[in-house]
């Protein structure tokens, strides 16, 4: 993978320097054409953990962003509205990540979206303590989070 990464970055500064354009733009497309380049040379060999996980980090990119952005949504609407429609509350969170970067990542996702925070993670890492602002159902509160984020740090880990 480190491998394919590395050729990945040379070939998209090789195509900066080609084209003689620095800007952000170009770094990306170069970026991205390099990656297809290199995924069809490589297509008739073993298949790179590098080509799979890259679609993967985007896909969790995004959805932190969709995420982010409704969660500011509905804390904006909160404050701005004079009537409270908090249900706030803790709630175990039952972990099917066990790696101690998965569950920082998972903690940390939990905490960046505006609205929950992670409080606490069990001694033998089977459950996650999250406070949110707003919960109507329990379980749907879990499954949000275990077929969100959890799922998809799931897919990038493994």
């Amino acid at each position: 993978m480190k491998n394919s990464f590395v050729s990945n970055i040379l070939l998209t500064f090789v195509w900066v320097v080609l084209t003689g354009d620095f800007h952000f733009t170009n770094y990306l497309f170069g970026f991205i054409l390099s990656y297809f380049i290199l995924m069809v040379i490589t297509s008739g060999a073993r298949k790179a953990k590098y080509f799979t996980i890259v679609p993967k980090l985007i896909n969790f990119v995004f959805f932190f962003v969709y995420e982010l952005i409704k969660a500011n949504l509905q804390v904006a609407w909160e404050v701005g509205t004079p009537k409270l429609h908090m249900r706030p509350g803790i709630i175990k969170v039952p972990l099917t990540v066990q790696s101690d970067a998965g569950i920082t990542l998972l903690a940390n996702m939990i905490t960046l979206t505006p609205g929950t925070l992670s409080l606490d993670v069990s001694d033998d890492k089977k459950v996650l303590y999250v406070h949110a602002m707003y919960i109507d159902d329990k379980e749907e509160f879990v499954a949000g989070i275990k077929n969100g984020f959890e799922k998809r740090i799931l897919d990038i880990l493994t």
